[in-house]
């Protein structure tokens, strides 16, 4: 299939080409979308074979595991664990330019889930988010670029690697931000992993 390009503008402002979005974020197809942040890539979390081919592409090490755009505050609570305090926490950070490392639950997609049992949990402050909250399921949200190097800026930055894999590509122009900042929530000891 070859490489859909859209601008933002259309998948926000056009409701026939929003509406078929969410269908293929549904369907496993594999997209690259701005957020609060960088450019990321990712799918469905739930089709783990749309998982492994980013993680291919990307050159990712075997048993690191992508982070999740959660479809809204509710998800995180049902498929992690987290103290009240944590929870709070969490709750005031979100949605924002944050990532939070949680106990996974038993409900969380396996294919997301360390083998320590932990899960990355985002909720950009984006309209993309409001894409994955209608589709109703977790997005996998990784930078784009082959592991080791520099993530995108751009479309015109994405390596020809990721380009072959993509299925959409929700183009905002160019964007410069930094990568989101990391809290570990695993415990009550809070730990900030990357800032």
């Amino acid at each position: 299939m070859k490489m859909r390009v859209v601008k933002l503008s259309e998948v926000l402002g056009k409701p026939p080409v929003r509406r078929e979005a969410i269908d293929a974020m549904r369907n496993g197809m594999i997209f690259i979308y701005p957020t609060d942040t960088i450019y990321g890539i990712g799918c469905n979390a739930e089709r783990a074979e749309s998982v492994s081919r980013i993680a291919e592409a990307k050159g990712r090490e075997s048993g690191k595991r992508f982070s999740v755009i959660a479809p809204g505050k509710g998800w995180i609570w049902k498929n992690a664990s987290l103290s009240a305090a944590n929870k709070k926490l969490a709750d005031s950070i979100l949605p924002g330019p944050y990532t939070i490392i949680v106990k996974a639950g038993p409900s969380a997609p396996k294919a997301v889930v360390s083998g320590e049992k932990s899960m990355g949990v985002r909720i950009p402050s984006h309209p993309v988010s409001g894409l994955v909250e209608q589709a109703g399921i977790p997005f996998v949200t990784t930078s784009v670029n082959v592991s080791g190097e520099e993530h995108a800026g751009s479309v015109r930055d994405i390596p020809e690697k990721i380009k072959g894999i993509t299925d959409w590509v929700i183009d905002a122009g160019r964007i410069g931000g930094l990568a989101s900042r990391v809290f570990d929530l695993r415990t009550d000891d809070v730990k900030i992993l990357r800032y």
